[in-house]
C-alpha cells in the first residue's frame, strides 16, 4: 500500500481519536473554572474562567500547610512536636479526625490528617498553635498569598469551612501548588497517602484520582455547597510534570472526570508539540491510541463507547473517515493526503482547530 495512503488514514484516525476524546466531558456550569500548567515551562496549556474568583473550600488547608512546612524549615518546630487542641478545635465541623479538647497530636500526624483527611480540627489545632488565634494565622495565610502572587486569593480561616471573605481563583491555586511541589519536595509525598489512622479508626484520601490517573501524585479536594467540587491535581509522566485546578465541579464524579480529560489533555498537548519540534508530523499515529475516556463510572451520562472508537478508528483506517459530532458519526471520504491535514490543536472542550 502506497506510503502516503497509510499516513493518511493513521491522521485521519487521530482526528477521531481527539474529536471523540474532546468532547467530553462538557464544561457548562456556572461555578466551573480550571487551569492546566506546564510545571517545567509555566505555561499555561488550557484555563478557562481562570482568572474569576470562586470559593476555595478545603483547598484552603494547602495554605495552611504551607505554612506549617515552612515553619519547619525554619525550626520553630519538629515533627515530633506535640500540639494540643482547644476547645474551639475541637468543636469544628466534618470532615474531621474526631479530636478532643486537651488531645495533643504531633506535627507529622497532623500533615497527613490535613492532606488525606482533610480535618477542619486539626486545621484548626495548627492554626492555633503557629498564630495563636485562628483570625491571626489566617491573616498570615493571606500575606503569604500575596507574596507568592495569589493577589485574588484571601483565607478567612485555616480549614476552607464557609465563609463570605474567602476568595481565590484557580490561577491562584495553581501556583500554591507550584509552590508547595517547588519550595517542599521533602514534604509532598504526604499528599500521596492514600490513607491515614487515628485511634483505630482509618480515613481514606479524598483524592480518588490516586492511583487511578496515571502519574497523578498528589494534591487537594475541597467541597462546600458554596463552592461546590474543587480538585488541585498535580501528575508527571516521562519526567514532565503538569498542575492543574477545577472549581466548581458539579459531582465529585464529574470533578473527577473533568480532572483527569485536563491531565490527560495536558500531556497529550506536550506530545504534540514534541512531535512538531522534533519534525515529526508523521509520527501522528500515536496520538490515535489516546484513550477518549477516563475510567469505568467517571463520566457520568458520557456518550458513546469503546466500540464507538474501535469503530471510527477502524474505518479511518479502512476506506473512509468519520467526522464526528458528538456520539454520532457521519462517513466521509479519505481522500486527504498527510501533507493537506495538519496536526490538530487544542482549542477548548470539544473543538479541534486544524
Amino acid at each position: 500500500m502506497d506510503v502516503s495512503v497509510i499516513l493518511s488514514r493513521a491522521v485521519a484516525a487521530a482526528a477521531v481519536s481527539l474529536t471523540l476524546y474532546l468532547g467530553a466531558p462538557a464544561f457548562a456550569q456556572e461555578r466551573f473554572s480550571a487551569i492546566v500548567v506546564d510545571m517545567d515551562t509555566d505555561e499555561v496549556l488550557y484555563e478557562d474562567r481562570s482568572d474569576e474568583r470562586r470559593f476555595p473550600a478545603s483547598l484552603t488547608k494547602m495554605m495552611t500547610l504551607y505554612l506549617l512546612f515552612e515553619a519547619l524549615e525554619r525550626g520553630d518546630i519538629a515533627l515530633n512536636t506535640r500540639m494540643t487542641a482547644s476547645r474551639n478545635a475541637s468543636r469544628q465541623p466534618a470532615s474531621r479526625l474526631g479530636i478532643r479538647r486537651g488531645d495533643t497530636i504531633t506535627v507529622e500526624q497532623a500533615i497527613a490528617a490535613l492532606a488525606v483527611r482533610s480535618a477542619n480540627d486539626v486545621a484548626t489545632v495548627v492554626a492555633e498553635h503557629l498564630g495563636g488565634t485562628e483570625s491571626n494565622f489566617a491573616a498570615r495565610m493571606t500575606n503569604r498569598a500575596q507574596e507568592l502572587g495569589m493577589t485574588d486569593t484571601r483565607f478567612a480561616n485555616a480549614s476552607g469551612l464557609p465563609d463570605d471573605r474567602h476568595r481565590t481563583t484557580a490561577r491562584d491555586m495553581a501556583l500554591l501548588s507550584e509552590a508547595l511541589i517547588t519550595n517542599f519536595a521533602q514534604y509532598y509525598h504526604f499528599f500521596s497517602t492514600t490513607e491515614m489512622s487515628w485511634r483505630g479508626t482509618t480515613g481514606r484520601n479524598h483524592n480518588r484520582l490516586l492511583g487511578q490517573v496515571p502519574g497523578v501524585d498528589g494534591l487537594k479536594t475541597g467541597y462546600t455547597r458554596a463552592s461546590r467540587y474543587n480538585l488541585a491535581a498535580s501528575a508527571i509522566r516521562n519526567d514532565r510534570r503538569i498542575v492543574a485546578v477545577v472549581l466548581g465541579g458539579e459531582s465529585s464524579a464529574a470533578r473527577n472526570a473533568e480532572m483527569a480529560w485536563l491531565l490527560e489533555m495536558g500531556f497529550e498537548e506536550l506530545r504534540r508539540r514534541e512531535i512538531e519540534e522534533g519534525g515529526g508530523r508523521l509520527a501522528a499515529a500515536r496520538i490515535a491510541a489516546l484513550p477518549w475516556r477516563v475510567g469505568p463510572g467517571w463520566a457520568e451520562g458520557g456518550e458513546g463507547d469503546e466500540d464507538d472508537l474501535a469503530n471510527a478508528a477502524a474505518a479511518a483506517f479502512g476506506d473512509a473517515a468519520y467526522s464526528s459530532d458528538g456520539a454520532s458519526f457521519t462517513p466521509a471520504v479519505a481522500t486527504v493526503r498527510t501533507e493537506e491535514l495538519p496536526l490538530p490543536v487544542i482549542a477548548s472542550p470539544g473543538i479541534i482547530r486544524h
